[in-house]
């Protein structure tokens, strides 16, 4: 686990919120009992035994890779994009993983702009450039 974003604004929030409250860990942040159970990866040195054990309460730490408890997602994606593709008479680029990776990075309007990628009016125009005024002196 790295000591920078986003573990840097944990241990700020962490911090600020012993302060309100008056005792260290009395509130425990989400982020922070994310970083005790594992969920961040591995820390630099041993987290406090007793704390961990409260937050995990009784449940196992993550000790492998997080992200390998992912369940694998983009086949599923992929047929699902491919559905709807058929159904809204879309078509997909000659590599349709380019097609499924934007619907993936933007879930609420990939679709949209694939329904709409050849059609420039259902987009901003492009800027003009103007011509420069002269600086009054």
């Amino acid at each position: 686990i790295p000591l920078v974003t986003p573990t840097s604004q944990i241990v700020g929030t962490q911090a600020v919120l012993n302060v309100l409250t008056g005792e260290r860990y009395k509130t425990i942040a989400k982020e922070t009992a994310g970083i005790l159970k594992g969920e961040y990866g591995h820390t630099p040195v041993p987290v406090n035994a007793a704390l961990q054990a409260r937050v995990l309460e009784g449940a196992a730490p993550v000790t492998c890779r997080p992200a390998d408890l992912l369940k694998p997602e983009l086949a599923e994606l992929e047929a699902d994009v491919r559905r709807q593709a058929q159904e809204k008479g879309i078509t997909l680029a000659g590599n349709a993983i380019d097609d499924v990776l934007t619907v993936a990075l933007f879930p609420q309007i990939g679709l949209k702009f694939l329904e709409n990628r050849h059609n420039p009016t259902a987009f901003e125009p492009l800027p003009q450039a103007e011509a420069a005024q002269p600086v009054a002196k």
